[in-house]
C-alpha cells in the first residue's frame, strides 16, 4: 500500500469514526430525555460490557502473561485509576447530563472544547507561554461558545444554565479522557489495552451504585435499542475504528476528520429530533470547531 492509499484509508477510516460519535451523540439525546434510563445504569452498562469486549480482543491479542502487565508498575495503576475516574466515568456523566438537560448538539459543542482545556493545563502547570496561535484559537473559541448558548444577546440563555456547565465540565473531564491514556500508551501500552481496562474498572465502579442487572423499570425495546446502539456502535466500534485509522494517517489528520462529529449531531437532531437552531448557534457551532482545528494543526509543539 503506497502512502496516497494509506492517506485515503486512513482519512476514510477516521472519518467515519467520527460520523459514528455523531450519530451516537443524537441517540444519546433520546435516551437521555426520551426513556426511563437513569444515567447511574446506562453508564455502568455502557462502561462493563465495552470494557469486557475490549479484554478479550486484548486476551486472545497479547496472551494470559501479558494481560495484567498493566498492574505491574505503580505509575500505572495510579493513571489507570485516574483515567478511570475522571476521564471515563466523569466524562460519561457530565456529558450525559448535559445532554439531558439541553441538546446532544450543544452539548457535543462544548464537550468539543478539550483540547483548549490540555492547553489551559499546559499554560498554568506547565507555565508554557502561549503563542499567538494559541491567542487566537482561544478568542474564535469563546465567540463561538458564547453565540452558540445565547444567540448573540447576553441576557438570554438557550440552554438551561445547568447544561451549560455540565456540557463545560463534559469538555474538561474529555481533556483527561485525552491526557491519561496517552501517558500510559508512552509507557508502551497499547490504546486498546488501555481503554479496555479503564472502561472495565469503570464498569466494576458502577455496579456498587446501579447493578447492571438491576433493569431500569420501563425499559421499552426502543430503550434497548438506543442503549446498545450506543454501547456497540458509538462506544466500541467507533473507538476500534479510530484505533485503526491511526495506523495509517497522522494526528493532525485524525483532528480534521474529527470536526465531523458536532456537525453530524447537529443536523441529525434538526431531521429526527426536530431541534431549532438559529443562524447565531450554526455560526457559534462553527467557530469552535475552527477553533479547534486551527489549534490542532498549527499550534506550537
Amino acid at each position: 500500500m503506497n502512502s496516497k492509499q494509506m492517506l485515503r484509508k486512513g482519512t476514510l477510516l477516521a472519518l467515519t469514526a467520527s460520523i459514528i460519535w455523531g450519530i451516537s451523540g443524537t441517540v444519546m439525546q433520546f435516551v437521555a430525555q426520551s426513556t426511563s434510563v437513569p444515567a447511574t445504569w446506562f453508564i455502568g452498562t455502557r462502561t462493563l460490557i465495552t470494557g469486557i469486549i475490549l479484554l478479550l480482543i486484548v486476551f486472545f491479542k497479547n496472551g494470559k502473561q501479558q494481560f495484567f502487565r498493566i498492574f505491574k508498575n505503580k505509575k500505572s495503576v495510579v493513571l489507570l485509576i485516574l483515567f478511570s475516574l475522571l476521564g471515563l466515568l466523569g466524562n460519561l456523566y457530565t456529558f450525559f447530563y448535559s445532554v439531558q438537560l439541553g441538546n446532544s448538539a450543544a452539548a457535543t459543542i462544548l464537550q468539543y472544547l478539550s483540547p483548549l482545556f490540555i492547553l489551559l493545563g499546559t499554560l498554568i502547570f506547565m507555565h508554557k507561554i502561549p503563542s499567538k496561535v494559541d491567542l487566537i484559537s482561544f478568542g474564535i473559541a469563546l465567540i463561538g461558545v458564547f453565540l452558540l448558548i445565547t444567540q448573540g444577546n447576553i441576557h438570554h440563555l438557550v440552554i438551561p444554565f445547568a447544561a451549560f456547565i455540565w456540557g463545560i465540565l463534559s469538555g474538561l473531564t474529555a481533556a483527561f479522557y485525552v491526557v491519561f491514556p496517552k501517558l500510559l500508551v508512552e509507557m508502551d501500552f497499547d490504546p486498546v489495552e488501555v481503554t479496555g481496562w479503564g472502561m472495565f474498572l469503570s464498569g466494576i465502579i458502577s455496579q456498587f451504585i446501579r447493578p447492571i442487572w438491576q433493569l431500569p423499570p420501563h425499559f421499552t425495546l426502543s430503550a434497548a435499542m438506543g442503549v446498545g446502539t450506543i454501547i456497540l456502535l458509538g462506544t466500541l466500534l467507533a473507538f476500534l475504528i479510530m484505533i485503526t485509522a491511526t495506523k495509517y494517517v497522522s494526528s493532525a489528520i485524525v483532528s480534521i476528520t474529527d470536526a465531523a462529529q458536532p456537525f453530524v449531531t447537529f443536523i441529525l437532531s434538526i431531521i429526527f429530533l426536530q431541534a431549532h437552531f438559529s443562524i447565531a448557534e450554526v455560526i457559534g457551532a462553527c467557530l469552535v470547531v475552527i477553533s479547534i482545528y486551527i489549534l490542532n494543526r498549527f499550534s506550537e509543539e
